[in-house]
């Protein structure tokens, strides 16, 4: 069984999409909120800010505050020697959807780069690819227009809805990231993934709802797109130069 089936199991028997639902612009609004107080002011030499613009998957869901996913990227990055500073712009259950409505929010304050990991909520409610492909297209046309450049996070659809939905869902991001010329990183989940492809749990690396990966699961899924998300930030350095 796959990372993304496993999770469509368990949020399946947790009624996840109903109850994530609630609640959404309280959420939204805080983490609005997050992006306006996370913003230096005055600061001599300001870092790159990526902005990282998500569900419960970036926002850190079920994990203490430094071992989500933004604040291990973001020590990854530094380690690598990059002088970044990750917003956490994810938001627990939010679809393309909510990314989409709150835009303005998420660029109230300058944003030097943005990656975008959302899709997995509507991969949990089966809502249409064709609708999710509208509101990234929204998303993405939005930064082109700004000018803020966008690396796109995907994940792989099951089989479970049917094999044309998930080959419309797949063929979502690779049109998109080809459309708006972003950065792919195809599977958010890829490490993970590997570990299922090759037979191997990794029950071990997630939280006890089997949704959400754990703190180890986390550094995992760092590991494996970090180096995409460097040499993203490198090359708007290059360009910035």
């Amino acid at each position: 069984m796959s990372v993304i089936q496993t999770i469509l199991q368990a949020a399946a028997s947790q009624a996840y999409g109903a109850a994530r639902a609630i609640g959404n612009r309280c959420t939204a609004a805080l983490a609005a909120l997050t992006l306006l107080l996370a913003i230096p002011v005055g600061a001599a030499s300001e870092p790159l800010r990526l902005v990282a613009l998500g569900d419960s998957l970036t926002q850190g869901y079920g994990l203490p505050s430094d071992d989500g996913f933004v604040p291990q990227l973001q020590g990854w990055l530094q380690g690598q020697g990059l002088d970044v500073e990750v917003i956490n712009a994810g938001v627990s259950g939010d679809t393309t959807a909510g990314g989409l409505s709150r835009m303005d929010w998420t660029l109230a304050e300058p944003v030097d780069a943005m990656l975008v990991i959302l899709g997995g909520n509507d991969l949990l409610r089966g809502i249409n690819p064709e609708a999710s492909r509208e509101n990234l297209d929204g998303i993405l046309s939005r930064l082109g227009r700004e000018g803020i450049p966008a690396m796109l996070a995907g994940l792989p659809a099951p089989g479970n809805y049917g094999p044309e939905f998930q080959r419309a869902f797949d063929r979502m991001y690779i049109d998109l990231a080809g459309i708006h010329d972003v950065r792919l990183y195809p599977d958010f989940m890829q490490p993970l993934s590997d570990k299922a492809e090759a037979g191997q749990s990794f029950s071990d690396l997630m939280q006890d709802d089997h949704i959400h990966p754990n703190a180890d699961g986390v550094a995992l899924i760092v590991e494996g797109i970090g180096p995409e998300v460097q040499a993203f930030l490198e090359q708007v350095l290059e360009e910035r130069a």
